[in-house]
């Protein structure tokens, strides 16, 4: 289950009473690639096969092309990525502006070199569609406020959001899906988080488009969308997008 049951203590200048709170479920898993231990994350325990891609994606030891041949769960708090690459270590990585300063990439990640983008184009009735059904997937975010969410839209229309306690692992459980072949790379992001460099980064690497958040970005995210030729919208609500970069893409229509 994504949440437990807890119980807390409202407190006030009236008094006090015991409410019982649906907390999320944090967890620790480690994540190897070919079995060799890469690194561990805390995570919202689902979508794991997702996420253990998009980590690996999102570090740089999978390109976008990568050929995955199996994912597996174990149930000690691991999960096992085989894939038709050469683990590379020592590299020099980067601490990210994640929480907790636990997420890394590769330095050679910033010097650009992004693929070429396909066609894709959205109106404000789409962005509205990506906007209201990331943030009304499921009841966690409503029963804990503990969450981060990232849908996923393209030519056939929303495809999915996944959830996660951090935004970074949000964002990197649609990559995943997308290097799982559930979904085309031509299509638009939407995050609840701050679209910060590596968040942007790797959208770019993936060749998404557009990519779009409820919230800001850095300079740097700006500056990759620049290099990369990305749509990037910030502040964005239903009828309403702050458009940093590439405004083409977003039509009237």
């Amino acid at each position: 289950m994504p949440t437990i049951d807890c119980s807390t203590i409202l407190m006030t200048p009236a008094g006090s009473s015991v409410l019982e709170e649906k907390v999320l479920d944090e967890r620790p898993y480690t994540v190897t690639l070919n079995d060799e231990t890469i690194g561990s994350a805390m995570v919202l325990a689902r979508d794991l096969k997702e996420f253990a891609a998009g980590y690996l994606f999102g570090q740089g030891h999978l390109e976008k092309d990568t050929r995955i041949f199996q994912i597996e769960v174990c149930p000690d708090g691991r999960v096992d990525v085989y894939a038709d690459v050469q683990v590379q270590k020592d590299q020099d990585m980067i601490t990210t502006s994640g929480c907790g300063g636990s997420g890394k990439i590769a330095r050679k990640l910033l010097e650009g070199n992004y693929p070429e983008l396909s066609h894709f184009v959205m109106n404000f009735s789409r962005i509205s569609e990506l906007v209201r059904r990331t943030l009304s997937n499921s009841s966690l975010q409503q029963e804990t406020h503990c969450v981060h969410g990232c849908g996923y839209l393209t030519e056939n229309g929303f495809e999915a959001c996944f959830e996660d306690v951090g935004r970074h692992n949000a964002v990197d459980k649609v990559m995943g899906a997308i290097l799982l072949g559930r979904f085309p790379r031509a299509g638009a992001v939407y995050t609840t988080g701050r679209l910060t460099s590596d968040m942007v980064l790797k959208c770019a690497r993936m060749g998404i488009p557009v990519v779009l958040s409820r919230t800001a970005p850095s300079s740097l995210g700006i500056e990759i969308a620049r290099q990369a030729g990305i749509t990037l919208g910030a502040y964005v609500r239903p009828g309403r997008v702050n458009v940093f970069n590439a405004p083409e893409r977003i039509i009237n229509d």
